[in-house]
């Protein structure tokens, strides 16, 4: 299904990148991201619910999935598309009684729990500065976003699952940032938040490239993700951190 959504968008990228001006710059980045999760979430029915803790109270292991993004560097604009997928899964016994989604887990009962979601994240980048011609760079943008997140919860005790989902778009606004001698080696940067109806994106995401070849090379980072979302009876309160490290090519 994944693929199914990803590929058309992909096309539609590589096909605006072909009709562009010879001077703009196509990358493409694959890699493995490790995140974990604190915080909190909740499925409510008639404003009934427990706020489950993610580490207390249902022991949520780390999430190892692969990541994305395509950008589209066309003068002093950059646009971009990014995947996150995120899985964690985690059994305890429990310690109090808690109500999801209008089932009550009573103490000393064993559940499994699962907390995934596939973040889209499109984004415009304008930059204020854009010394890129040089053989030190300095790019510094005003970046809006959109963050549209597949969120789905789910617990499960003796063979009976519940579970709740919801998919809600966040904008966010922020700054995007690179330092880099030459294509050779570089440091980059992004912040952005946004926040509305009870919902809000906090993304925090910084990494070094290095590209022995003027098409190809490898990077590494950190992500920190904080998501808030208050929707259609689910509620989350959630941090998402944790290191990547993958490839890319551009031309």
């Amino acid at each position: 299904m994944r693929l199914k959504i990803l590929a058309p968008m992909f096309t539609a990228l590589l096909a605006f990148s072909a009709s562009a001006h010879a001077d703009e710059t196509v990358a493409i980045k694959a890699g493995v991201m490790l995140l974990s999760a604190t915080g909190q979430f909740g499925a409510t029915v008639n404003n009934l619910g427990t706020n489950i803790n993610t580490e207390s109270d249902l022991n949520l292991g780390n999430s190892i999935q692969p990541t994305g993004e395509i950008t589209i560097s066309l003068g002093d604009s950059l646009l971009s598309f990014g995947f996150i997928p995120f899985s964690f899964s985690g059994s305890n016994t429990l310690t109090r009684n808690i109500n999801y989604n209008g089932q009550t887990f009573v103490t000393g009962q064993t559940v499994q729990s699962e907390l995934k979601a596939d973040i889209f994240d499109m984004s415009y980048a304008y930059y204020l500065v854009n010394m890129d011609d040089l053989p030190s760079r300095l790019q510094i943008a005003f970046e809006t976003s959109v963050k549209t997140i597949n969120f789905k919860t789910s617990l499960t005790s003796a063979g009976v699952t519940t579970s709740k989902s919801s998919t809600i778009p966040i904008p966010t606004v922020g700054l995007r940032g690179r330092v880099a001698l030459a294509d050779f080696i570089g440091l980059t940067g992004r912040v952005g938040y946004l926040g509305y109806s009870g919902n809000s994106f906090t993304d925090f995401d910084t990494q070094v490239e290095f590209s022995p070849l003027p098409t190809l090379g490898i990077y590494a980072g950190y992500r920190f993700l904080k998501v808030k979302l208050d929707n259609n009876a689910l509620t989350a309160n959630t941090t998402l951190k944790g290191p990547y490290i993958g490839g890319f090519f551009r031309f």
